[in-house]
Order: C-alpha cells, then structure tokens, then sequence
C-alpha cells in the first residue's frame, strides 16, 4: 500500500492546510470538485490548479503550480496517471511537504522520487474518504 495510516494522518492532521488541488475546475461532475468541497468542510484551504485557472469554492484558481504565490503544503492529484509523475515533480520544486494522488492515480516511479526527496506521499487513495477517520 502506498501510504500507511500514520502517513495519512500526518498528511491531514500535521503537514499544514493549504492544500493545491490538481485538475479542480468549476466542473461539478468531476471528483476533484467534491473532494475540494470535502476538504474546505475540514478547514482547509484548497487552491485550484488547472490549465483554465478557474475560482473554484470561493478560491481563485491557478494554471500551474508554479504559477502560485505562496506556499502549499499538500499537492493533491487528479490527473491521469500518465501525467501524475510530472505533478508530483513539480510538487517537490515549488517545497510542498506532501503529495497526495487519488484513487486510481499510480506512478511508482514518482513515488520513488518525492519519498527519496523527503516529501510524504500518498497514492491511490482519496483524502475525502480517509479524512472523516482521522478528524
């Protein structure tokens, strides 16, 4: 599994709460715009990053990570899985802590690389499902 529950927990509970959410846009129908709803129910402050830079709940939106002016803490990912390794290297250049990829988003070789740059990972699982048990 990749990402045991301390992790997780850490992820949620410790790492910080601005969290930049890969792939949200205004499309309700799409996963990333409930679990952004989820995690804002949380406190957290969700940054939309996606090609369109769409205000997305209330925040303003950006077309890339790098494009954000302040720091993030947790990168989360709703991208395919084909395009989640350039993600999650981009989440370690900008100094994220964390980076989260959603149920179904697997790149081994991108876990290997965010874990040997000491950032935490999570992969293939999905923080609105994961946060109610922590808290």
């Amino acid at each position: 599994m990749y990402g045991d529950t301390d992790t997780i927990r850490r992820i949620l509970t410790e790492l910080g709460d601005t969290w930049a959410v890969v792939g949200l846009s205004r499309n309700e129908q799409r996963a990333a715009y409930g679990v952004a709803q989820v995690l804002q129910g949380y406190g957290k402050r969700i940054v939309p990053v996606h090609p369109k830079a769409e205000t997305v709940h209330g925040e303003r939106g950006y077309a890339s990570l790098e494009a954000i002016p302040f720091p993030v803490d947790v990168v989360d990912v709703f991208v395919n899985s084909d395009l989640a390794g350039e993600v999650a290297d981009e989440a370690v250049a900008i100094g994220a802590k964390a980076v989260w990829f959603q149920l179904g988003v697997v790149d081994e070789g991108a876990w290997d690389r965010v874990r040997e740059a000491g950032l935490e990972m999570v992969m293939d699982r999905c923080p609105a499902i994961e946060i109610p048990r922590v808290g």
